[in-house]
């Protein structure tokens, strides 16, 4: 039996997950940890990882995966790697990581993005890079040059955290052009590295990785790394993508109009077109897709908002004693509109959609003497949605069209009344897919490596597992509540 193998780095687990290539099913997948990965904050609005605990927690996942299926290690015929997006790894000439990884809902760069936003001008920035430099790897790595002048001295190359875990397991530093993109260091008028933002900052252009392809191979296993992992040393890398372009790619998504969502611990929207297109306040970015060509473009718009699932998260563990399931049921037992409770969601960090402005999470409205739990279950999950339905308005202006949106059936989108409300109040139709970031990236190491001919063979056998078509019901009424709370909120 061969299988293809998928890594998700993502900031609360690493998961990894076996396709068998003749079903084209899941063989075998695990994550770790078990809980969620430790995020440090040492000062308001940072948040940190260790880059190491990225690979022993993909080793560990790897290990159950391959018992789950059974599998031999020349078994697995190609690897790919999906990662959180537009964190900043940086390593010296040892490849010794040299401070903790700055992640993505990690604020403190603002000022750097903005600053260069107004440096280089709104024209060359939005025109050459579709986006504001703003609270990208480039600006977080702008900060370490001004904070830490000692480690920024020591830099040999600066990665992202899918590169890192590909370092680890090829001791080869690279990345992709849709991984520059996502840094803010990809100048799409010229289709090479971004100049202007190397030159403001001033760092030295070679501290960008080699660039490679993101579908093809990239390097392959080392000895020392097949010895840790339990696999073929020589085992190719073909494919790695962010979170996001990724789990486009892992529904099929690759060409114009077509729609994904994921509803983890952020949430996102995110569309595919063939135009050079931005937001020119950037509350919604513009990154290369994985199949993007300078000949032949293919960007992702991508809205994203901090605090989706892990509001969920921490209010599950403020009431203590239910389930998700259960929250879900106490939710749909409230009415829309959850009794004129509402609450806004952002409290994960600054908001791209809020134009970089951090506002924090808030709960109003509550009435002790006429609300329970089952009317702040059901807000949480309305306030998730409508986040998602403001920043879908913003898509719209930059002509994004959403008539259908697709998802895995995973984290908030196993939630009847989540879907429910984002079909009502969106009028799009929710199809939901058997897939993840893992089983995306291990499609996309099968078509890297010319296991799959084309990326309709990789898709042949992804199945739908349901639909959810818009209904009836006083969602854009609730909606419209909830935006004046937000419009309050902001000082609009």
């Amino acid at each position: 039996m061969k299988y293809l193998l998928g890594f998700d780095v993502g900031s609360s687990s690493v998961k990894a997950s076996l396709l068998e290539v003749e079903s084209g099913k899941c063989a075998g997948t695990a994550f770790y940890p078990k809980t969620e990965q430790k995020i440090d904050s040492p000062e308001v609005g940072f948040a940190e990882q260790d880059p190491q605990q990225w690979f022993d927690c993909a080793v560990l996942a790897l290990k159950d995966a391959m018992s789950d299926a059974h599998a031999e290690p020349d078994d697995v015929v190609a690897i790919g790697i999906a990662y959180q997006m537009h964190g900043l790894v940086c390593v010296d000439k040892a490849q010794n990581v040299l401070r903790p990884a700055i992640i993505w809902c990690d604020s403190r760069a603002v000022p750097y993005g903005e600053a260069a936003f107004e440096a280089i001008g709104s024209e060359p920035c939005l025109s050459h890079l579709m986006n504001s430099p703003g609270n990208f790897t480039a600006a977080k790595l702008a900060w370490v040059k001004e904070h830490e002048p000692e480690i920024y001295s020591r830099i040999d190359k600066i990665m992202l955290p899918g590169d890192f875990l590909a370092m680890k397991l090829t001791g080869k530093a690279a990345t992709t052009v849709s991984g520059l993109s996502e840094g803010i260091l990809w100048d799409f008028s010229q289709e090479t590295p971004a100049d202007l933002v190397l030159d403001y900052f001033g760092f030295d252009h070679s501290i960008l990785p080699e660039i490679v392809p993101t579908f093809g191979t990239q390097g392959t296993l080392s000895d020392e790394a097949a010895a840790t992992l339990g696999l073929r040393a020589g085992t190719p890398v073909c494919y790695r993508s962010g979170d996001q372009p990724n789990n486009a790619f892992s529904l099929g998504i690759t060409e114009p109009g077509e729609i994904a969502a994921t509803g983890g611990t952020s949430g996102v929207v995110y569309g595919v077109t063939e135009a050079k297109k931005f937001d020119p306040r950037s509350r919604v970015n513009t990154f290369a897709h994985v199949n993007h060509h300078a000949d032949n473009p293919r960007l992702g718009v991508l809205l994203c908002i901090n605090g989706t699932g892990i509001l969920n998260a921490w209010i599950k563990r403020l009431l203590g004693d239910v389930s998700y399931d259960e929250m879900n049921a106490l939710a749909a037992s409230a009415p829309i509109g959850s009794g004129g409770i509402t609450i806004l969601p952002f409290g994960n960090g600054a908001e791209r959609v809020l134009c970089n402005r951090q506002i924090g999470a808030s709960i109003s409205g509550i009435d002790f003497n006429r609300h329970d739990r089952s009317h702040l279950c059901r807000a949480v999950l309305e306030g998730i949605v409508f986040s998602f339905m403001y920043g879908m308005e913003v898509m719209k202006e930059s002509g994004i069209e959403i008539k259908s949106i697709r998802a895995g059936f995973a984290n908030m989108f196993q939630s009847e009344v989540f879907c429910e409300t984002l079909a009502g109040v969106s009028g799009a139709t929710i199809e939901l897919y058997e897939t993840d970031g893992a089983l995306g990236a291990a499609r996309g190491a099968g078509v890297g490596s010319g296991v799959f001919e084309s990326m309709e063979d990789a898709f042949a056998d992804l199945e739908k597992r349901k639909e959810i078509d818009p209904s009836t019901g006083s969602y854009a009424e609730a909606y419209q509540v909830w935006k004046q709370q937000l419009d309050r909120a902001i000082g609009c």
